[in-house]
This record gives structure tokens, C-alpha cells and sequence, in this order.
């Protein structure tokens, strides 16, 4: 196979304005707009991942004696104030991960957040409340978004953009802000473009693509960009009883996309015309329900409907054969991406293909990438450290965006060219 070409440049300080372009930091105040948005469970965060991945542009912005404003939104709040959605246990995490006092304002743009951010010293840190608790932030119309973001920007003489998973977004807080103070990228940032730099325009080979999740039409970019750039393409999760599907296989229950079996068949004769392998599933956990306590068994992949379940089975994960064959490819790969589980992690009964794949993972010797979103949550959740992987990824939308070549208007506002 001829060697892959990008359309995307190395991130350098030449494209994408950095920290270090923006001079003395003491005594500025430093708004950065962060991806906090990490999931809760009754008020408890469940995984602080994307917290502690912030930690590094905010230690060093402390460190220089800035005065930080950290912004980000947590959910879909629809422009209202909700408490589920408030960041007040984000802002006590971050405390806690930086081992510094750490002010929280009630409100974004209001009399809290004038109040806090008056306070602040050089070294210190407040975050501010959700930002989609205004409609401003989200808002269709760009003077909408601008006159949030101007409200925002009288907070600070700098910003600073970390929050990689928004990047893809035309929100006021990553797009119009950015234009109205001195603005550049967090080492967040520039850490993951470095990476996916890596996976597009110069991936040491052979080089392996593990897809999963729920949807093959959240995938079909990825995938028509990738397939002329990889060896080896892992199709599990919800999105392989389409791929079962489009080869005549019945599925059962089971997540079937009937709008993109041409698609997917499309996808399957182009692989095979550029000599990548698109490795499907052979054996299934079929359930008997979408439960955790479901009675289930391991089928072969063209007989889902012959379990005792028959046309009501639904499957729930990738079958043991499979998992191993997977996990072959990938220990005879050099760069792996891995988005999207395997299959319901989430229920220990159907864990145990991501958890196959997690492993393989982290034992390979070249660049393993987790891509964010639900596969971090999942490596996490299956007892592994982040440190098992080469990176883990902030950004799930964002990451996939620019995999599949599409430009990024909040990288793009900093100097980022495609």
C-alpha cells in the first residue's frame, strides 16, 4: 500500500498560536476555556479525566502568576440554569487535583462572577458557572454568540483555548472569544494535534483502526477518509450489525441502520479495491434483553437469530473468538486509534471484548490512541490507567472531525491552518 498524505499541517507555533507567544503572564487575567464536562451520577463525578488533562496548562498559568478564569460548559442545559448541570463539583475536584484553593462563581456573567474574579491574585484560580446556562453561548446567530462572548472577554486581559472536545464547535466561548483578547492554544491542545498529526499525515505502520459504538453513520466519515490511509479496520459495538447486515446476516434486535447498508457495502468493496482489511466480527454475545442480569450466549455472527431468542436476540458484545482476533491485529500493529466500545461496558456480562481490546492495547509498542468520549470512560471503568496508553484523547466529536479532514473553527481562529 503506497504511504499515506494529509491534508492536515504539523501543528507548530508557526500555525497555531501558543502560551509562550503571549509574553509576561503576572498579574494578567487569564480566562481559559476548558472541557469540563466530565459525567455525574447524583451529584458525583464518575470520571474526572478531562479534569485532570487540564491540569497542565492551569499549573503552569498559576505557576507564572497569572490570575486564572477557567470557563466550560457540563451537559446540555438548553440555556437555562439546572443544578444537575452545575460545574460546582468540578470547580471542588479541581481544587482537589491542583492542591490549590480554587473560587467558584454562582453565575457566568453576572454579579458572582464580577465579584470572584475581582478578587483573584496573581496565582489564583476561579471557575465560573456553566457557560450553556445562557443561550449565548450556543446560539444560532453569531451577534448572539458575540455579545455573550464580549460579556465574557471583560473578564480577562488574555484567553487561552484548552478545551480540545469543543473545537469543532462555533460557540461564543470557542469562536467569538478568541477575537476579542490576545488568544492562543493550551498544551492540551497542541498535545492532541500533535497526536493526530501522527495518526493521519505520518503513522508508522502497520497501522490498525478499532471502531465501535453504537452508530455506523457517526463513524462513516472516519471511515471514508481513514480507508485509503490504514492497514487494518476493527468493526465492533452497536455499528457492526449494520456491517452484518449489508452481508446478509440476519441481526435479530440487535442496532441495525437500514439507511446505510449501501453505504457500508460501498465502504466493504472499497476496502477490498485498496487492499485494506475491514475485519468483522465472527462470534456475538447475544442477550435476551438490554439488561445487565439478561440471559445471553455466544453465537457464530451468521446465526445471531439461531439463539434461543431467535429474532427478538439482541447483541450485546463482540464474542471471545473475536476479542482474541482482534487483539491479534493490534499486537502486530505499530499505530492504533481506537474509538468507541466494543460493546456495553457498562454491564459486566458484555465488558469483556472492550476490556480484551483495552488490554492489547496498552501492551503494543508503538502509538496506541484511545479516542475520547465513551472509549476513555470505558478503559477507565475496565481498571486501567491512563498511562497504559500512548494518549487518551479529550476530544470524541472534535478528534473525529479531524480524522476525517474537516476544518475545526476553533482551532482555526488561533492560527490553525488545515
Amino acid at each position: 500500500m503506497l504511504p499515506s498524505t494529509s491534508p492536515h499541517a504539523c501543528p507548530s507555533p508557526v500555525t497555531l498560536r501558543t502560551i509562550e507567544s503571549l509574553g509576561e503572564l503576572a498579574g494578567k487575567r487569564v480566562i481559559v476555556r476548558c472541557d469540563l464536562n466530565v459525567p455525574l451520577r447524583d451529584g458525583e463525578i464518575t470520571d474526572d479525566g478531562r479534569i485532570r488533562a487540564s491540569l497542565a496548562t492551569l499549573s503552569a498559568l498559576i505557576g507564572a502568576g497569572a490570575r486564572v478564569v477557567v470557563i466550560s460548559h457540563l451537559g446540555r442545559p438548553d440555556g437555562s440554569p439546572k443544578a444537575i448541570y452545575s460545574l460546582a463539583p468540578v470547580a471542588a475536584r479541581l481544587g482537589d487535583l491542583l492542591g490549590h484553593s480554587v473560587s467558584f462563581a454562582s453565575d457566568t456573567v453576572g454579579e458572582s462572577a464580577t465579584a470572584v474574579v475581582a478578587a483573584l491574585g496573581n496565582g489564583d484560580i476561579a471557575v465560573l458557572e456553566n457557560l450553556r446556562f445562557s443561550p449565548g453561548e450556543t446560539a444560532k446567530d453569531s451577534d448572539e454568540r458575540l455579545s455573550f462572548a464580549t460579556a465574557l472577554a471583560t473578564f480577562g486581559d488574555i484567553f487561552v483555548s484548552d478545551g480540545f472536545g469543543v473545537a469543532h464547535r462555533k460557540q461564543a466561548s470557542v469562536f467569538e472569544l478568541p477575537t476579542l483578547l490576545p488568544s492562543a492554544a493550551g498544551s492540551l491542545i497542541s498535545t492532541e494535534l500533535a497526536v493526530l498529526d501522527r495518526l493521519t499525515a505520518t503513522p508508522e505502520r502497520p497501522y490498525t483502526v478499532v471502531l465501535g459504538g453504537s452508530k455506523v453513520s457517526d463513524k462513516l466519515g472516519v471511515i471514508a477518509h481513514l480507508l485509503p490511509r490504514v492497514d487494518s479496520i476493527l468493526i465492533g459495538g452497536g455499528m457492526l450489525f449494520t456491517f452484518l447486515a449489508a452481508q446478509g446476516h440476519a441481526v435479530g434486535a440487535s442496532l441495525l441502520e437500514i439507511d446505510q447498508l449501501d453505504t457500508v457495502r460501498g465502504y466493504l468493496a472499497e476496502a477490498d479495491r485498496l487492499g485494506v482489511t475491514i475485519v468483522l466480527p465472527t462470534d456475538i454475545v447475544v442477550a435476551s434483553a438490554f439488561s445487565p442480569d439478561a440471559e445471553h450466549e455466544i453465537r457464530s455472527a451468521d446465526s445471531i437469530e439461531g439463539a434461543a431468542f431467535g429474532a427478538s436476540g439482541i447483541g450485546l458484545d463482540i464474542g471471545p473468538e473475536t476479542a482474541a482476533a482482534f487483539a491479534a491485529v493490534i499486537a502486530e500493529s505499530k499505530t492504533v486509534f481506537w474509538n468507541g466500545p466494543m460493546g456495553v461496558f457498562e454491564f459486566e456480562a458484555f465488558a469483556a471484548g472492550t476490556r480484551t481490546v483495552a488490554d492489547a492495547l496498552s501492551k503494543i509498542t508503538g502509538l496506541s490512541v484511545v479516542g475520547g468520549g465513551d472509549s476513555a470512560a470505558a478503559v477507565r471503568a475496565l481498571g486501567f490507567a491512563d498511562d497504559q496508553f500512548g494518549h487518551i484523547s479529550t476530544g470524541g466529536g472534535a478528534s473525529l472531525e479531524f480524522l476525517e479532514g474537516k476544518h475545526l473553527p476553533g482551532l482555526e481562529v488561533l492560527g490553525w491552518q488545515a
